[in-house]
């Protein structure tokens, strides 16, 4: 089985920063794809920012410039490193990996996820 643990989430004032973390562990071939979503209260799920096995990146314009995603690949673990959050950031965090695991003797491609860490920018 494999699980994704989210971590460092919190309370901060605008401006602040935070760094997220997210931990793969379990029964698995390999990681693909990472990435982080948000979702608001109200809101659909959006996707933040995202990284390649390569550590190729792409960002939501909302974030640009301000959010920086990294993976340590030798840990199995995805960060986002938040800097001058606003309250507009806030929102429940996700972390998402595309694994391969092992099925029925076949290496397939399956999507999980974290159960999410809370952001709060408030002052």
């Amino acid at each position: 089985q494999v699980q994704l643990v989210e971590s460092g989430g919190g309370l901060v004032q605008p401006g602040g920063s935070l760094r997220l973390s997210c931990v793969v562990s379990g029964r698995f071939s390999s990681i693909d794809a990472m990435a982080w979503h948000r979702q608001a209260p109200g809101k659909q799920r959006e996707l933040v920012a995202a990284i390649t096995s390569g550590g190729s990146t792409n960002y939501a314009k909302s974030v640009k410039g301000r959010f920086t995603i990294s993976r340590d690949n030798a840990k199995n673990t995805v960060y986002l490193q938040m800097n001058s959050l606003k309250p507009e950031d806030t929102a429940a965090y996700y972390c998402n990996a595309d694994v391969w695991v092992v099925r029925l003797g076949a290496v397939t491609s399956r999507a999980y996820w974290g159960q999410g860490t809370q952001v709060t920018v408030s002052s």
